[in-house]
């Protein structure tokens, strides 16, 4: 009997300790298809997008990353791309500017759903009066937050480019003026929130204008909100590790010192039949009951990948650089910092997902106003064979990516290996 029949017959049981953990058992492969599944990139959309598909997406991930790249489309899109196929990019400004969605930081600079409000509070109300690495503000910074607040506050929302610079900018990457460090800080404590953005800026209004209806006795204890985070972790990976969750909401589970916490936790998420511990290769690792299916699917051979697709940088599929490798043995170096004389694979490389496998990654660009999608260079991981299937997926890929930045020409100019170029840029002709 599966898993899922026995959670049938135990629903009106009265105790809910329960484990069938010895009776699965999955290979490293087949817990890469119950990720893909859990991620929503196990096969392409039947039908197209709508604004709700994004907010469904967002909460099955718990959290969309942010990024201002955008040699193609800024991460944030991509993400939902690689999951949506073609959607309207205004969707997530709307849903943002609708209260659906709040900007905060978890594992990093996330729109994350506002139902999880609560799980951050704790974390807003920890920094209230601190600076950003934890230290008490001194009485000079304190007043002059106190000084922007107000002005926020009777003034209404501001952006930082709304204050002039005193002074020659720096040189660091982070060389922010006084009024962008400070609205940082407010919004970091949840004094203040990002409204919306126009554009890609940022309008900082005050918290109970964006969130009118909060109280912050609906906000979680520390513990309790990081017991959740564990728990939508283990959800969104489908299958995990106690060392992946860990890394899953970063800022929220690793940085606030409770990595050793989290094994006991999901010990105790198991015991009261939340999670299921199941082995991998051998290994403990935890799946939350909604995803037991896939597990057992996974396990009988009927969980197979059909999705070709680019995928960002900052995926949560492959943003965990050591899951990538460990799971789909993909190792991945993002090289925007790097000097471009030591770049092996470009500037803003993308992890190419096909039927289950990370195969290589494309370094592109795409150029709006000529309408050309070029494909800088293309590389496949050693021992990947060219098929006929691959190079049909990957033009087809190539194709819909072009099509909805509004750049219809692909034009590759480098492959390794060489053979691969030709035989794509020939599929997109005959496809034309």
């Amino acid at each position: 009997m599966l898993w899922s029949e026995r959670r049938e017959l135990n629903r009106s049981n009265i105790s809910p300790m329960f484990s069938w953990s010895s009776e699965l058992k999955l290979s490293l492969s087949e817990a890469g298809a119950v990720q893909l599944a859990a991620q929503g990139l196990i096969k392409s959309p039947k039908k197209r997008a709508t604004k709700a598909d994004v907010l469904r997406e967002i909460r099955r991930m718990g959290g969309l990353q942010i990024d201002t790249i955008s040699v193609v489309a800024r991460s944030q899109h991509l993400v939902l791309w690689s999951r949506l196929g073609e959607y309207n990019e205004e969707w997530l400004d709307e849903l943002h500017a609708e209260g659906a969605l709040f900007e905060y930081y978890s594992h990093a600079a996330c729109y994350l759903p506002t139902e999880d409000f609560r799980l951050y509070r704790h974390k807003m109300l920890e920094a209230k009066n601190r600076d950003g690495r934890g230290k008490d503000l001194s009485a000079a910074d304190q007043e002059s937050l106190n000084k922007l607040h107000e002005h926020i506050r009777h003034a209404g929302a501001v952006r930082s480019s709304d204050f002039d610079r005193v002074g020659a900018a720096g040189a660091g990457w982070w060389d922010w003026k006084p009024e962008k460090l400070a609205l940082e800080r407010l919004h970091l404590a949840g004094i203040v929130m990002i409204s919306k953005r126009e554009g890609f800026q940022r309008l900082y209004d005050l918290r109970e204008r964006v969130l009118p209806d909060w109280d912050d006795a609906l906000a979680l204890p520390a513990a309790d909100a990081r017991r959740e985070l564990i728990i939508k972790a283990v959800r969104a990976l489908g299958i995990a590790s106690p060392k992946w969750v860990s890394w899953y909401f970063y800022n929220s589970l690793k940085r606030y010192h409770s990595i050793r916490a989290i094994p006991p936790v999901l010990s105790q998420l198991v015991d009261e039949g939340t999670l299921i511990e199941i082995k991998v290769d051998g290994l403990p690792f935890y799946i939350h009951r909604e995803n037991i299916e896939w597990a057992e699917r996974a396990a009988a051979g009927r969980l197979k990948p059909t999705l070709t697709t680019l995928l960002s940088p900052f995926d949560p599929l492959v943003r965990d650089r050591d899951r990538a490798l460990e799971l789909f043995g993909f190792h991945y170096r993002i090289e925007v910092y790097v000097p471009e004389e030591k770049r092996k694979h470009g500037y803003f490389s993308l992890p190419i997902l096909h039927r289950g496998r990370i195969i290589g990654r494309l370094d592109p660009k795409a150029h709006r106003k000529q309408g050309v999608f070029e494909v800088k260079s293309i590389h496949l991981e050693p021992g990947i064979p060219i098929t006929d299937v691959m190079v049909s997926d990957l033009a087809q890929t190539l194709k819909k990516c072009a099509a909805w930045h509004k750049t219809p020409e692909v034009v590759i100019r480098l492959s390794d290996p060489p053979e691969l170029a030709g035989p794509i840029s020939a599929e997109l002709a005959n496809s034309a």
